[in-house]
């Protein structure tokens, strides 16, 4: 991939660069224009390996924090005059001089985004420090679509040269997929409408994937998935990202029909809440309120079901480069931030909670989440061995208790029979 970057033009997003596919639309098109070409982040940095980067690469990322800390100040002033019917002529100068500064900051990004795609086998194997704070700091909108592909390894992938063929056939799942295609991004103009573009290239890329992969077929919540992509990429692209993240990213398990990866999950999650949050902890115990009712989308969805689109997709970012874990951290992070009010609710408090509150916490500034995630304990090691395990066992002995449990019914049933009989004899 050939990328040669171009200047932008203060706030203005530049054209995509020449080798890459233009992507359908943005996710964050509904926010401001500067921010949903760049991150946003406070002056903290949402990454836990800063200490071990050098000098060059600290400067690098002190540069775009700089640049983050712009793009919210000129987002508050642009919307202050918005919002405002008189503007006082030292606002405009302040929103003006932030534009300017930007715009050269905003250029670095750009170059340097390019220099990665241009040189990634180099960035994977010597600079992957660099490059994981660069990623946890959110990719550039113009550059999503080429460097999840990257992360992916879905750029060259022989499946691709099968989507027009399969497109062909009929699957059994098609009714499923249409039924659910209206309820995908719903409010997402790429998506409204019955005959709307995105909505016909969603259901190429579900009903493409049902057939390469019959088993798991399709399972509701995998739309707002591939609906992310495709406001990345095109179809096809859309179509190998997916096939790639349901191999190798743990999706596959947690869509099979057992659904038994996402019982794990849960349980995993469950673990955390009980180590770091044990009041919490007690206290949705207390109110019968399950892990599942509402960590279930979570892992389902990675938080597209949850979050507006500009914080949904920093997170997406990360899971592309991190996998499933960041979801654990994100999940746990969010619960510290609430802990507070929600032991003071009852279910149907907690239930209304999180669904009109936590949402819209982290609009104006995802980093202040990521920075968060990236500060909860996690112990890959004691995730994978010790409590894959253990649910391991667990459903082991659920399995032979349920089978005990119809032997004995079986031979209840049986023991009826020969009472009967022997009462018809005498």
């Amino acid at each position: 991939f050939q990328v040669r970057p171009r200047r932008p033009r203060g706030l203005h997003r530049p054209p995509p660069p020449p080798a890459m596919a233009s992507p359908a639309v943005s996710p964050d098109s509904s926010s401001h224009e500067g921010l949903s070409s760049v991150n946003s982040a406070p002056a903290c940095s949402p990454t836990s390996d800063s200490e071990n980067l050098s000098p060059d690469e600290l400067e690098l990322l002190a540069k775009l924090e700089e640049q983050n800390r712009l793009l919210e100040a000129d987002s508050k002033s642009m919307r202050s005059m918005n919002g405002s019917r008189r503007n006082s002529g030292s606002s405009l100068v302040s929103s003006s001089s932030a534009s300017s500064n930007l715009s050269h900051l905003e250029e670095d990004t750009w170059i340097l985004w390019g220099r990665i795609v241009n040189e990634w086998d180099e960035w994977r194997k010597k600079k992957e420090k660099l490059l994981k704070e660069l990623i946890r700091k959110g990719i550039p909108h113009h550059f999503r679509a080429i460097v999840w592909q990257l992360l992916c390894s879905a750029t060259d992938m022989p499946v691709k040269n099968q989507y027009s063929e399969l497109l062909k056939m009929s699957s059994p799942c098609e009714k499923l997929i249409r039924r659910d295609i209206a309820r995908t991004y719903p409010e997402h103009e790429f998506f409204k409408g019955q005959d709307s573009l995105g909505q016909e290239v969603l259901f190429n890329v579900m009903k493409a994937y049902s057939l390469v992969d019959r088993e798991v077929g399709y399972c509701q919540g995998s739309a707002f998935i591939v609906g992310l992509l495709l406001m990345q990429m095109p179809e096809e692209e859309a179509f190998c990202v997916f096939v790639r993240l349901m191999q190798e990213y743990r999706l596959r398990e947690l869509f099979k029909p057992s659904m038994a990866e996402l019982g794990l999950c849960i349980y995993q999650f469950e673990y955390l809440l009980q180590e770091q949050l044990p009041e919490l902890n007690i206290h949705f115990r207390s109110q019968s309120f399950l892990t599942s009712m509402y960590a279930s989308s979570w892992f389902l969805t990675l938080f597209l079901t949850t979050f507006p689109l500009p914080v949904a997709t920093r997170v997406f970012d990360i899971f592309m480069y991190e996998g499933l874990e960041i979801v654990f951290r994100v999940g746990v992070a969010l619960l510290q931030f609430n802990q507070a009010e929600l032991v003071q609710l009852d279910m149907e408090g907690m239930s209304q909670y999180f669904q009109k509150v936590i949402p819209h916490q982290f609009d104006s500034c995802p980093d202040k989440l990521i920075l968060k995630a990236f500060q909860v304990k996690y112990n890959p090691k004691k995730m994978k061995s010790r409590l894959e395990k253990e649910y391991a066992a667990i459903k082991n002995k659920e399995m032979e208790e349920q089978i005990e449990i119809k032997r004995l019914r079986t031979e209840n049933r049986l023991l009826k029979q020969r009472i009967e009989t022997l009462e018809k004899v005498s």
